[in-house]
């Protein structure tokens, strides 16, 4: 004879992938559940106002993209109009029917013309990444707000309950574990963990 535990085969921490507070707790310890069935959820409200502030974010900056590609287009025009206007100056000059200063001036104005273009498509860049940059978190927002419904992963009974309604549930660090909420076990297979004597 030798002293052991009984314990299940299949046992199921449930953690909190978000943290917040416990605001739908459907099970109590004993409860047999079936997997898919729902356990408990964490407070979506404050995931949804980010969901909700990325999405606005996301479609602010998706306009100011569009105008600035107009803006970039009206500058084309610009700088067209200035590559004319420096092209007939420098005919002008060439025939002497057109002073110094005013190919000067034409020549500027298209120096001005190139530099607003570059400058605008740099910035066109620079907002795309930003725009990417938003969707990232916008679809991280996401993907947290469908973590705050938990369900039971298996066919089993409940056999802990570590959280109460309005408690706040807390997420694991790298040096801490999260809270476990729930303890689910299949009690269909059951396995014996004994401690033998080496003499034994």
């Amino acid at each position: 004879s030798a002293s052991g535990k009984i314990q299940p085969k299949t046992l199921v921490n449930i953690s909190a992938d978000t943290m917040g507070k416990v605001t739908g707790l459907a099970v109590n310890e004993g409860d047999r559940v079936t997997k898919g069935q729902f356990l408990l959820e964490i407070d979506p409200r404050n995931l949804r106002s980010r969901v909700e502030s990325g999405e606005a974010g996301l479609q602010a900056s998706s306009s100011q993209l569009q105008q600035m590609r107009l803006a970039i287009e009206s500058t084309k025009v610009a700088l067209k109009a200035a590559e004319d206007n420096y092209n007939r100056q420098l005919q002008l000059s060439k025939q002497g029917l057109t002073p110094r200063e005013v190919l000067e001036r034409a020549e500027n104005d298209l120096k001005t013309q190139q530099t607003n273009l570059r400058s605008q498509e740099q910035n066109l860049k620079t907002q795309e990444l930003r725009i990417s940059q938003e969707r990232a978190t916008l679809s991280s927002a996401k993907y947290d707000l469908s973590r705050v419904r938990m369900e039971s992963p298996i066919n089993g009974i409940v056999t802990r309950r570590n959280i109460e309604e309005g408690e706040t549930a807390v997420t694991g660090t790298m040096n801490n574990p999260g809270t476990v909420l729930l303890v689910v076990a299949d009690m269909s297979v059951i396995e014996a963990e004994v401690e033998v004597d080496e003499t034994d």
